[in-house]
Formats: structure tokens, sequence, C-alpha cells
């Protein structure tokens, strides 16, 4: 299992930069970066840095992890739009981009920036169009498409990329994890590994009702990770409020968190996505990606 870094929007540009250096330096597989233009709650004072120009700043300065789009909501970002972007992408990063795509889904940033909502039927099925769209322009040397959402007449996208990886995030389970076996290179959503042993076996289901192998699709997840020392009452009350808010979350003891872990790759995910946003600022950070990265990461 290959285990990459999440550095929250909402930090500095140099302190972004400082963990995807971090990463790279050390062995992680790659950086994804979250893609909202605000912070998902009543705190609207929080910056939140565009997730574009972090991406292609990112792929410009590293050399060799991956860097992906977690994910891309695209209900304001139009799909041939973002298809010629990846493709630019794939030759800034030599090759290491993924493309991460998502229905979109924040309720309070469509509401502030009057960006339409479409009701879950609409969204999921405007999704399914912009992944053909997406599919369309990066196959065909003049693609045509006449949809309910999108109309593209001999639409070129040049130069396309040699491999670009599509990741979709998504969790429902009747249309959702469908669309993903039908469209997806690599697959993703949050949870526990009891939540993604379930949903593997429903996204299994939906690929063999069109004939699709499931191993075919690389699978990630994440999680809220830390490693706590017994009696730190303030690890442990951050850990308290995040399993109060609903969040995923491996906090424990160093044989809690690799005994975690470990059930992940028996689930079949393929990548654990860690979250930095709750690890503090400044060398608090590092000093704890690499407490976690030592005592538990290099021994999966």
């Amino acid at each position: 299992m290959d285990f990459s870094l999440w550095p929250a929007a909402s930090r500095t540009w140099t302190e972004i930069l400082e963990g995807a250096e971090y990463a790279e330096r050390t062995g992680w597989h790659g950086v994804w970066i979250a893609d909202h233009f605000m912070q998902n709650g009543d705190d609207l004072s929080v910056p939140v840095n565009e997730a574009l120009a972090l991406l292609a700043g990112l792929a410009a300065r590293t050399e060799r992890v991956r860097i992906g789009s977690m994910v891309l909501g695209n209900t304001y970002r139009h799909p041939a739009v973002v298809a010629n972007w990846a493709a630019t992408m794939d030759q800034l990063s030599g090759g290491r981009f993924v493309l991460g795509l998502g229905a979109g889904w924040q309720v309070n940033e469509h509401e502030v920036y009057g960006i339409e909502l479409p009701p879950v039927k609409e969204l999921l099925a405007r999704f399914e169009e912009a992944c053909q769209v997406v599919r369309g322009l990066l196959a065909e040397q003049r693609f045509t498409f006449d949809g309910t959402y999108y109309q593209l007449t001999g639409a070129p996208l040049e130069p396309k990329p040699a491999d670009l990886p599509i990741l979709i995030g998504a969790a429902g389970e009747k249309v959702a994890l469908r669309i993903v076996a039908r469209y997806a290179d690599e697959w993703n959503h949050w949870g526990l590994p009891e939540v993604a042993r379930h949903k593997g076996e429903v996204f299994r289901s939906h690929c063999e009702a069109i004939g699709r192998d499931p191993s075919e699709v690389r699978r990630s997840t994440q999680a809220m990770i830390e490693i706590i020392t017994p009696g730190d009452t303030e690890a442990e009350a951050r850990r308290d409020k995040l399993v109060a808010a609903g969040r995923p979350t491996v906090m424990g003891t160093a044989d809690h968190v690799l005994d975690t872990l470990a059930q992940y790759s028996e689930a079949g995910i393929d990548e654990l996505l860690i979250p930095d946003a709750f690890l503090g600022a400044g060398n608090q950070r590092f000093e704890t990606l690499e407490r976690l990265r030592e005592e538990v990461l290099v021994k999966l």
C-alpha cells in the first residue's frame, strides 16, 4: 500500500510547498490538493488557496511524487476546460499528474458564489456526461458530443497526454459507484477499513454488471491519522472532536494505528492519503508526520 500527503489548501503556498518537498524527500508516493474556494462551515475568514494554481506550482517544483486533484468540482469547472488544463498539467508534471474528478457537493460555496447546485439526480447525470466529455477529448482527434448538459462539435484537444489517469471521488452506492466502474482508472472515498470493505463489494457488483475487472481500478481512501501518546490530553481532545464531527479517525498508539492501517490493505485499498489539516504548524507538522512515517508507514 502506498502513502500520500494531502496538504490543506488553507495553508500558505510556502507551507504547501514545504509539505510536498518533505513528501518527495522522504519517499511518500504522492501529493493531493482539494478543490474548494472556502471552508465547509460558518468561519469564512479561513483562507483557502485555489487548487489549480497550487497543482501547477507543485508540478513545476517537484520531480518524483505523483500530483493529483482531490477532486475537481464538476459544477464549477466545465469538463472541456478541465480536460485541456489536465493535458497541460501532464506536460508540467512530466506525466505524474492524476486528474481527480467529482460531481460537486459543498453547499455553502455554491450559495455564496451563486453557482447552481442541482438536485442529486441531475447532479450525477451532469457528472456522468462530464466524464464522457473528458474521456472523449483525451481519446479522439476531434470530439463531438450531444448531451443533455454538454454539447461539443468537432472539439480538439492537443497535445494529448500519453497516459493521464482519471480518478473519481465518489461514495454513493446506487449511481455514483456505477459511474466509477464505467469511467474511472482510480477511485477515492473517505472511510475507515470497514467502510472500504463494504464499498468495495458494492463496487465489485457494478463492475460485474458491465463486465469489468474491479482490480483494474486503483483504490484510495483517507482518514484523520495521527499517533498520539497516552495522556496527551490535547491530542485526545482533538481526536474526540473529530470523531464527534463524523470524521473517519485513526488516532491512538503506534500499535493501534499500525493495526488499523493494515486493515485498509486487506480491504483492497492501494493508496492511503494522510491529511495534514489538523497536524499543527511549522516543525510540529513535520515531527508528527515523521513519527507516523517511522513508526507505522515504513512497517507497512
